[in-house]
């Protein structure tokens, strides 16, 4: 493999593009016309128009990105996440053109990207699963019996679902009707799929996922676990690795290791993946769904670990056998992510567009910032609001959350609102810092009033810094009072 055309833009794309340049292989980036200026493009040995700023006509448009990989003479296509990272059609029209796809196959992604599915293909493997209906659910007298036998709360889930899509949280009976029509209206909206199955509903949960690779001569490892339990509407904002001390013994990450290795083997998994789990408050675990795709938060499990997951990610697709075994890994150290959007957190995070009139990103030993944005660039409308993913890395939990608390700081943004300050909120909280909370952190602990009372104090501590040193200069150049002496008398 000599040239890889990556299928997706902003840091994502960077971050994969600097890994194949250390590897010696050539790039090729892809842009929509509003990226015409951004970093990933210049970056690149070579770049690719494919349209206007929609999605659905640049980064979505399949023909378009294959053509593009044709016409430079790229011989593989890593599709980074999100945008077609998940879509088997992708993959095999890839394949069919003579491309490596740097990924799963299509039958792993397809089976995985249902999660009715994936849950079938597991079955034989005796992996925990949350109590539910396992098929598609249309009739609500149905859900009403499950409901009365499992007991409420019932979470509705789209089957093809992901990222909190076509999810909901049923209390009571009388909710039922109206609340899986909203989660079958969202659910074909997003997924094209209307199909939803029920769930009891695990209260209070952490969200743990446990980092697979696989490789085309059946090798699979695990490489341990990150903790992902601080979410706005089902989205993760901070991970970090390994979960906290208090959240995960040995026992349970071998356990849950062992586990997630048994989903890549059902569906016949090769590359990076992600198994992710529930853990209740007695730590049984549960299978959640795997993500046949590169996480966005995989570097905090690269820097625990010193392992490069985009490295052998084209590895596998080019048929090496995994250099590692799972008695080979080791972890070292802790690694925290923020994950930096143009949301106002004061603003129930509602995205923030506008263009970067200040941005300078923290540096120095133990921080990383992995980023698609330059000072100047405005942030378009038509893409995830992710404008960073800001890591720091210490010799333990301690020190990456000091680490991470400076970098906050150190991060300076204007123009736009970011998830910064949200960021500095979760790093000062008691409960993150004892490890002692779950997914319902922000529902518990956060509102708009606690960083505008942190700014108020800010504010204050700053005006009075500034009069005292304002004081102390005027005392230092006060000009003394004119006195006699015997030079002037003369």
């Amino acid at each position: 493999m000599q040239k890889i055309l990556i299928a997706n833009r902003g840091e994502i794309a960077l971050r994969i593009m600097r890994t194949a340049r250390k590897m010696g292989i050539k790039t090729v980036a892809v842009y929509s016309e509003v990226d015409r200026a951004a970093p990933h493009v210049r970056f690149a040995d070579e770049a690719v128009l494919l349209g206007p700023a929609p999605s659905s006509q640049s980064y979505l448009a399949m023909d378009r990105v294959i053509q593009a990989a044709l016409d430079t003479g790229a011989d593989g296509i890593h599709p980074g996440y999100g945008f077609l990272s998940e879509n088997a059609e992708f993959a095999r029209k890839v394949t069919e053109a003579g491309i490596t796809f740097i990924g799963p196959d299509p039958h792993a992604i397809k089976v995985m990207g249902n999660k009715l599915a994936a849950k079938e293909a597991v079955a034989d493997y005796d992996i925990p699963m949350v109590p539910g209906i396992d098929k598609a659910v249309t009739d609500v007298a149905v859900a009403k019996k499950f409901a009365d036998s499992a007991g409420y709360p019932i979470l509705i889930k789209a089957a093809a679902g992901g990222g909190g899509k076509g999810m909901r949280v049923v209390t009571a009976a009388w909710e039922m009707e109206e609340q899986m029509e909203r989660a079958v209206s969202e659910a074909v909206s997003a997924f094209g799929d209307g199909a939803v199955f029920l769930e009891k509903y695990v209260t209070a949960p952490r969200h743990i996922e446990i980092q697979v690779l696989a490789d085309n001569h059946g090798n699979i490892v695990y490489l341990f676990e990150r903790e992902c339990s601080i979410q706005r509407r089902h989205q993760k904002v901070v991970e970090e690795a390994p979960s906290v001390p208090l959240n995960l013994d040995p026992d349970l990450r071998v356990r849950m290791g062992e586990a997630a290795v048994n989903v890549a083997r059902a569906c016949d998994y090769k590359g990076a993946g992600t198994v992710e789990f529930l853990i209740d408050g007695d730590n049984n675990f549960y299978f959640l769904e795997m993500n046949t795709r590169l996480q966005v938060e995989h570097p905090v499990t690269e820097l625990i670990t010193g392992v490069d997951l985009v490295e052998q990610q084209i590895n596998v697709a080019r048929g090496i056998p995994l250099a590692m075994k799972q008695e080979d890994l080791r972890i070292k150290g802790h690694a925290i992510e923020l994950r930096v959007y143009a949301e106002d957190p004061l603003n129930n995070f509602l995205p923030s567009i506008g263009t970067l009139e200040t941005y300078q990103i923290p540096t120095g030993p133990g921080v990383r910032v992995d980023d698609g944005f330059e000072e100047g660039m405005e942030i378009p409308i038509y893409y995830d609001p992710m404008i960073a993913k800001l890591v720091t890395y210490g010799s333990n939990r301690a020190e990456a959350l000091q680490l991470m608390r400076k970098a906050i700081q150190d991060y300076k943004i204007k123009g736009i609102e970011t998830t910064l300050p949200f960021g500095r909120f979760v790093m000062d909280h008691e409960a993150f810092i004892s490890g002692n909370f779950d997914t319902g952190f922000i529902q518990a602990y956060y509102s708009p009033e606690d960083i505008l009372r942190e700014r108020a104090e800010i504010e204050r501590i700053g005006a009075l810094a500034a009069a005292a040193i304002f004081e102390e200069s005027r005392q230092a150049l006060r000009v003394p009072e004119r006195t006699s002496s015997e030079w002037s008398q003369r």
